[in-house]
């Protein structure tokens, strides 16, 4: 039996960064969808905010600003997400210009190591969709389904885009501490994103709440009902927020991630919204 769509989205992604629709798309396909509250969670920038919030009034659905940071723990990553950002926080959007900066710097070297495998990669091609806003693995893999390398973007991650892959490059340093303290000083509300990929969500939850974590990502799309469950009450024992998410990119990202397919509960948008507040 197939779970109802839910009506809360709270991670998605567009053209300003490493998606493939415009923020005024993305909102529009959302309400069609018959989602009533819609995250914009961009990596890095802020530049999608203002379309999306224009197009939220214009069909009556509620935007939640926000943003998705990637950080570095040693070899791997954790990824922050942070809510009701404010957008005109000059200082929040210098240290977004840094950090863009250095994606451009990351991706520039990821494609010149599929160069150097023997892969004709169109740099210009994919560096251009960087004036748009934040560039990312995604835009690679893009481009490596446009030569015909691979056929989705699943494929281009596994075989050359993930740690210990042959393009793969590492992020400069940015410790999720500081991600947490940058979220905080906007004002805004830092969730941890899908804590399994830090590969132990308990030990990543007590690193980060004395930083001043304050929810996780509970009902992330490609989890199971089972890991649902385990993040749920990783978040009642460490009295955290709750929230969740698609993690949408646009219809040729991978399985799973489709725009409204998280299991999002009503009182999740209540309690973020609440927390805001206050």
């Amino acid at each position: 039996m197939t779970a109802a769509p839910s009506h809360i989205d709270l991670h998605t992604h567009t053209i300003a960064s490493d998606g493939a629709t415009s923020p005024a798309e993305l909102v529009f396909e959302a309400s069609r969808r018959g989602i009533s509250v819609l995250g914009v969670t961009d990596h890095d920038t802020l530049d999608g905010l203002e379309e999306a919030e224009t197009q939220a009034k214009a069909v009556g659905l509620e935007l939640i600003p926000g943003v998705e940071l990637s950080t570095t723990v040693g070899f791997g990553e954790f990824h922050l997400l942070g809510y009701f950002i404010d957008r005109h926080d000059g200082t929040f959007v210098d240290r977004l210009h840094e950090l863009t900066d250095s994606r451009l710097r990351r991706v520039r070297a990821m494609l010149q190591k599929l160069t150097d495998l023997g892969y004709a990669v169109d740099v210009d091609r994919v560096m251009v969709q960087g004036d748009r806003g934040s560039i990312g693995r995604p835009h690679v893999a893009r481009e490596l389904m446009r030569l015909g390398v691979v056929e989705s973007v699943g494929e281009a991650f596994d075989r050359f885009l993930k740690s210990r892959r042959p393009a793969f490059v590492p992020r400069e340093e940015f410790p999720p501490e500081d991600a947490i303290a940058l979220v905080t000083g906007n004002g805004a509300i830092p969730v941890l994103a899908h804590p399994f990929s830090t590969k132990d969500p308990v030990a990543a939850v007590e690193r980060l709440v004395p930083a001043g974590l304050r929810g996780i990502e509970v009902y992330y799309a490609e989890y199971s009902a089972a890991q649902h469950q385990i993040l749920s009450d990783v978040a009642d024992r460490y009295g955290l927020l709750k929230t969740g998410g698609s993690d949408y990119h646009g219809t040729d990202d991978r399985e799973g991630r489709d725009l409204g397919s998280a299991p999002v509960p009503d009182e999740v948008a209540v309690r973020l919204r609440a927390a805001a507040h206050r």
